[in-house]
């Protein structure tokens, strides 16, 4: 650790490492501690640093900068003003510390946030998958004040367009993003979010398949004959209650109330996280008497070969639908349908809102459209008034 007079011709000329060593410091004359380190590896060049002692004693490396990057004059004005930063208390390596204590997103989501989520947020399971399949592969590694708004940006596209997913499956991985990111902010781990104002792709992929009376005859007729029979009665009972598929598969004979017609869907198995009740027509009550497990088991929907209620019928539906000549329709489509019934026959929106269990009437509005006989008819009303008034006038 040589101390020479570090001038620019000393910093041009002599920066060398002796043959027997790795690395050498020339120390600035003057004790002010600064020096330039120089590496075997790359002789003729070499990083500026200061030396100091921390609050605790403890003596410290702050690096300035490279040679090749930056003049002597400025690296020694920048070590004066270090000097004084630390003179009037402060740390120059307390912020670089702080830095390397900020955990990786892995680290974060694996351990603060999925732990957090887990009894407060039913889709959990959701976000664990868009973190596996996605998200951790791209950003795990980084640090969350190391994420940054194009990073993200990018990641948002190259889904779109390399991976080639949805709009809304992009978006899906965006705002998970966005949500723990927001709550790392609010646990004061990081200052801001960096990717609070991304934009979502938000494209309208509300797609809806309404049957016609022949399709509708077609998929009745497979219910109806299909040797799996009790995945068709989940099918049917789908299509005359407007359930979703979970809280079909969820039911419990302790929620049916058949002499009042009435299935109670507890706040748990609800999307609105509300309790509701969902009326029974005769089709449901027909339904419900088809089963054969009111007596010997909990739930409503049993799986005969594993003697337990189903939580999927994803794959017998897919035989089914392709049976039936209808290979886009979704399981949802069933919910979609029976509101189709209830708008056609002439019930109200309101009506629909309160079957269906939908928390915000904007979500009913879809299926406003379907209304055109009884809006029809509304306008009739109005054609006949006037017509009265019209043959007084004449």
């Amino acid at each position: 650790m040589p101390v020479v007079k570090l001038t620019v011709e000393f910093i041009e000329n002599n920066l060398a490492c002796p043959p027997d060593k790795r690395k050498i410091e020339y120390v600035d004359i003057g004790g002010t501690g600064f020096y330039i380190a120089v590496q075997k590896t790359s002789e003729g060049a070499g990083t500026y640093y200061l030396r100091y002692k921390n609050v605790d004693g403890k003596t410290c490396h702050q690096k300035i900068g490279r040679s090749s990057d930056i003049s002597l004059a400025d690296a020694r004005t920048k070590a004066k003003q270090l000097k004084s930063e630390i003179q009037l208390g402060g740390d120059p390596r307390a912020e670089d510390k702080a830095k390397k204590q900020i955990p990786t997103y892995r680290d974060f989501m694996l351990n603060q946030y999925m732990p957090y989520v887990k009894p407060r947020k039913r889709s959990w399971k959701k976000d664990e998958s868009l973190l596996r399949c996605h998200i951790l592969a791209v950003f795990g590694s980084k640090r969350l004040n190391q994420i940054s708004k194009v990073q993200v940006q990018l990641f948002h596209t190259m889904l779109r367009e390399e991976k080639e997913l949805s709009a809304a499956q992009c978006d899906h991985n965006l705002k998970l993003m966005r949500a723990s990111l927001n709550l790392a902010v609010d646990w004061d781990i990081i200052d801001k979010n960096p990717i609070a104002r991304i934009k979502l792709f938000k494209e309208d992929n509300k797609v809806e398949h309404y049957l016609n009376d022949d399709e509708l005859q077609g998929l009745i007729l497979v219910l109806k004959t299909d040797r799996n029979r009790m995945v068709c009665n989940v099918a049917k009972f789908l299509l005359v209650t407007g359930c979703r598929l979970n809280e079909a598969l969820s039911a419990t004979w302790a929620n049916i109330d058949e002499d009042n017609r009435v299935w109670v869907i507890p706040a748990l198995h609800s999307k609105s996280k509300k309790i509701r009740s969902v009326p029974l027509n005769d089709v449901a009550i027909g339904v419900l008497g088809e089963l054969g497990t009111e007596d010997d088991y909990e739930h409503l929907f049993i799986n005969p070969r594993t003697d337990e209620r189903y939580f999927s019928i994803h794959k017998t539906w897919n035989r089914l639908r392709n049976e039936a000549g209808l290979p886009h329709l979704r399981l949802h489509d069933l919910r979609h349908q029976y509101a189709s019934f209830l708008v056609n026959s002439g019930r109200t929106l309101y009506e629909v809102q309160q079957i269906l269990g939908h928390s915000d009437p904007m979500v009913t509005q879809r299926y406003a459209h379907l209304s055109s006989k009884s809006l029809q008819a509304a306008a009739a009303s109005a054609s006949n008034a006037i017509n009265r008034v019209m043959q007084v006038v004449s």
